[in-house]
């Protein structure tokens, strides 16, 4: 990895939850964050599926790289109407934003959006590009066991987004045309049933 992020180290986990109900809806949130708030490189902000009593939707988490950074993100966050949490401190109702900077602390779920190196995901790149971000594995989707190529190209449709998975951010690949492969979630799917409206 050559990114400033450190995927051993302890980095503070913020929580937020603003209402979003889709993984589109939480992208999107991620991406208004990283403007409004100013993060540093080194950020990683992950959407989380929540599925609770009272919550149905997702929210997000930012790891940040260093204390400082994570404080100034807390003040600005708690200015807001957004849901928030780090560590024990609490603002709004935070369950899902509780919930979401746990699963990311511990690093067992969590879709990464913002990650060290997804800049450089665009267009057609290689499974050693893939590598070279924080992304740790890799697997390919019917074929769990199988090693991919270093050099075979992978089709991004500029949209990589690899998940929490006990302690390794892990990126599903599935097969593609002309022995390619590309990322098993797409930009834009279509909904099901969307043929019969």
């Amino acid at each position: 990895m050559t990114a400033v992020y450190d995927p051993s180290g302890v980095h503070p986990v913020i929580g937020v939850d603003a209402g979003t109900a889709t993984l589109r809806e939480a992208d999107h949130l991620i991406r208004d964050l990283t403007t409004t708030l100013a993060l540093p490189p080194g950020t990683v902000a992950c959407t989380h599926l929540i599925r609770t009593d009272t919550r149905r939707g997702t929210a997000v988490s930012l790891a940040l790289p260093e204390e400082g950074s994570a404080e100034e993100a807390w003040q600005r966050l708690t200015a807001t109407e957004m849901s928030t949490a780090l560590g024990d401190r609490r603002h709004g109702p935070s369950e899902a934003a509780a919930l979401a900077a746990t699963e990311h602390t511990a690093r067992r779920s969590g879709r990464a959006v913002l990650y060290a190196g997804v800049e450089r995901l665009t267009g057609t790149v290689t499974v050693a590009d893939l590598l070279e971000t924080a992304i740790d594995q890799l697997t390919v989707v019917g074929a769990p066991l199988t090693t991919p190529d270093p050099t075979t190209p992978v089709l991004t449709q500029d949209h990589v987004r690899p998940e929490w998975r006990e302690g390794h951010l892990v990126l599903a690949l599935v097969p593609a045309v002309g022995n390619t492969l590309a990322p098993f979630e797409v930009p834009n799917p279509t909904p099901c049933c969307a043929d019969h409206v």
